[in-house]
């Protein structure tokens, strides 16, 4: 209470006193008495009746803010927020579709690209096309939650979906394998099975640690050259910095690679290899590399010419469980 609405309360006060001195207060006893009482009930009666405004403006600012069942920044620097957790995912990417697998959550898939076709279970899933003829309406009309893609997917695909209101989260893990933890574990928590991708996470871990630990010491390690691909389209294989090039050096061999900033290679690199390890589906040696024998170029390479310098190794171990195209 203010110092003038004391002063003013005081005089009323003195004011009735007086009345009562003269008797005079009670003659306006009664109707007085009256008049506060209905006062009050107004007073009473406005209150509540502005009781429920009260309470629902209090409830309509709790139901207004905004519910986050997750919230993260992908490989492209941009905020991704999911009000709920997404039933229904699309996935570009080979890797991304197998670590979903991996994470029991495959049921949610609804579309995935003419690429993933690893591992066995879907052939049942829609296929959608490819990375760089995308149909962003086809995808659209599955009405997906979350669209989860590589770095393949252009920049100006993801604008398609941005202006529909589809999120969409970039995973790009082919720096290093370090990343590949990363990728499973975000994974994880989109589809609500982050205790799942820690297991998986500490399962691979133990086994490239067990690698690690039964490499010898060694003064001279083998070159290795990991075909990506070869032919009149050019020569490519893993470069610095690349999820390929730690498996290697991991397991005991030196990249040809290592000097590379990007997956194309020239062709005096290729020469006096020891080692020639292939990228394609495990199939008998003889077949596998029987275009190289017939290359001009490549059936000059001492790994091709020697009998036991070819590898070839199952595709999804390196390119799908290890990379997200």
């Amino acid at each position: 209470m203010s110092f003038t609405a004391k002063n003013t309360f005081a005089k009323i006060h003195d004011f009735f006193n007086i009345l009562v001195s003269k008797g005079i207060f009670y003659i306006f006893a009664n109707n007085f008495i009256c008049l506060k009482i209905l006062i009050m009930k107004r007073f009473l009666i406005v209150f509540t009746l502005l009781l429920p405004v009260i309470f629902n403006r209090c409830g309509t600012n709790t139901s207004e803010k905004t519910e986050i069942f997750w919230s993260g920044t992908d490989s492209y620097g941009r905020e991704v927020t999911l009000a709920k957790e997404p039933q229904r995912i699309i996935s570009l990417s080979p890797c991304i579709t197998e670590i979903i697998f991996m994470l029991e959550s495959e049921n949610r898939l609804v579309g995935i690209s003419d690429f993933c076709t690893y591992p066995e279970g879907t052939d049942t899933i829609p296929h959608l096309g490819g990375l760089l003829d995308i149909n962003v309406e086809a995808l659209c009309a599955r009405q997906p939650d979350i669209v989860l893609v590589g770095s393949i997917v252009s920049p100006e695909v993801i604008e398609q979906f941005e202006r529909v209101n589809i999120p969409v989260f970039i995973v790009k893990a082919e720096s290093a394998i370090e990343d590949i933890y990363d990728a499973v574990s975000v994974i994880g928590e989109i589809v609500g099975k982050k205790e799942l991708a820690e297991k998986h996470n500490a399962e691979l871990k133990k086994e490239i640690d067990a690698v690690k630990a039964a490499q010898p010491v060694v003064t001279e390690r083998p070159l290795v050259y990991y075909v990506v691909g070869f032919g009149e389209a050019g020569d490519y294989t893993a470069p610095a910095n690349s999820h390929i090039d730690e498996m290697i050096t991991i397991a005991g061999g030196e990249n040809v690679g290592a000097s590379l900033k990007t997956w194309s290679i020239s062709r005096e690199f290729l020469f006096e290899l020891e080692f020639l390890a292939s990228d394609r589906n495990s199939s008998p040696v003889s077949d596998l590399f029987a275009p190289a024998r017939k290359s001009v170029v490549h059936s000059r390479l001492a790994a091709v010419r020697i009998a036991g310098k070819c590898y070839s190794h199952e595709k999804y171990l390196l390119d799908q469980l290890f990379s997200i195209c």
